[in-house]
């Protein structure tokens, strides 16, 4: 285990940086006592509904020395995903984050190559790179770690980059100077809250099982009928709430072309996509994250949102 110094620390942000991630932060690895109390109320809520891998490894979940034997550090990092152009109006909507390839792909072939870097500058470090891919409360430890703060729609937030990015960790045995976390600013605002047709959104947290990313994306049955007239046109996943969040009138393009979508994507009319064939489908969505929705899920999604499309329905 190599020890702290102020060298090694401003190395790892520059070559963040150099990696294209537009911020880093730096926590001790340590147990989140704060969040143990809120998962574990979250879970027995059945707020995770059919998502039973959240019920898995809570302990590791919450402490880091469980994924990574004698981890010292969590080096948290925001990856821009905001987009330059976004789909036509009066269509079927894709959520951002998956307008291009998948990011689980692209951001750990960066993380890979953020621990050879550390590697070859500092010496033999053990470590483990996440991006949403394990049981890992991403958006506490960058809270942690001072990058943002967690907003009332449970995202992390940022008052000079607002939401729109990925959240991505090193979990390394190197010790390193940390970041303190910020403060709350949501301050009064409930946009977020008041424009969830589901009624998902408390403050400050999110009932998965009613939530319309989860019903595009998670839920594998039909979409229950009650759910009815309240998808606002999203066929995989959801971004509303981010969407009327004051503080994303701060994000700016990405620069990443690996995220950049198929045309088709962003051209296609209603009819277009409720007349998609698998073979379309397979070639729009190629790389992409909606693929874990499967062309079936994305039909589903489709004709739930046709079907009750009329208000009197």
């Amino acid at each position: 285990m190599k020890t702290a110094t102020s060298k090694h620390t401003q190395f790892i942000k520059k070559t963040a940086k150099d990696l294209g991630f537009i911020s880093c932060g730096i926590s001790q690895a340590e147990f989140l006592e704060a969040e143990a109390p809120r998962l574990e109320s979250w879970l027995k809520s059945n707020a995770h509904g059919q998502m039973q891998y959240m019920e898995n490894h809570f302990d590791k979940r919450l402490d880091p020395t469980k994924l990574v034997e004698g981890s010292k550090s969590v080096i948290s990092l925001l990856y821009n995903y905001f987009p330059d152009k976004t789909q036509n109006e009066n269509t079927y909507k894709v959520s951002k984050y998956a307008y291009g390839q998948d990011y689980h792909h692209v951001i750990k072939a960066k993380l890979k190559t953020f621990i050879d870097h550390i590697r070859n500058e500092i010496g033999e470090v053990s470590g483990r790179a996440f991006v949403d891919s394990a049981p890992v409360l991403e958006k506490a430890w960058a809270a942690k770690s001072g990058l943002g703060w967690i907003g009332k729609h449970s995202n992390l937030l940022s008052k000079q980059v607002g939401s729109f990015y990925f959240i991505a960790e090193l979990i390394l045995d190197l010790e390193l100077e940390t970041d303190t976390p910020v403060t709350d600013h949501c301050g009064s605002c409930t946009k977020c809250i008041d424009a969830c047709p589901t009624n998902a959104i408390t403050p400050y947290q999110v009932d998965g099982s009613k939530c319309i990313s989860y019903f595009t994306i998670e839920l594998k049955d039909e979409i229950p009928r009650e759910f009815k007239n309240q998808f606002d046109d999203w066929m995989f996943g959801c971004d509303i709430c981010q969407d009327v969040c004051p503080w994303n009138r701060f994000s700016k393009p990405h620069n990443e072309p690996l995220f950049n979508p198929h045309l088709n994507l962003l051209e296609n009319t209603k009819e277009d996509w409720e007349e998609i064939t698998k073979e379309v489908f397979n070639e729009i969505f190629r790389k992409s994250a909606v693929k874990r929705t499967k062309f079936e899920g994305l039909k589903r999604n489709i004709n739930h949102i046709k079907q009750n499309s009329n208000p009197n329905s």
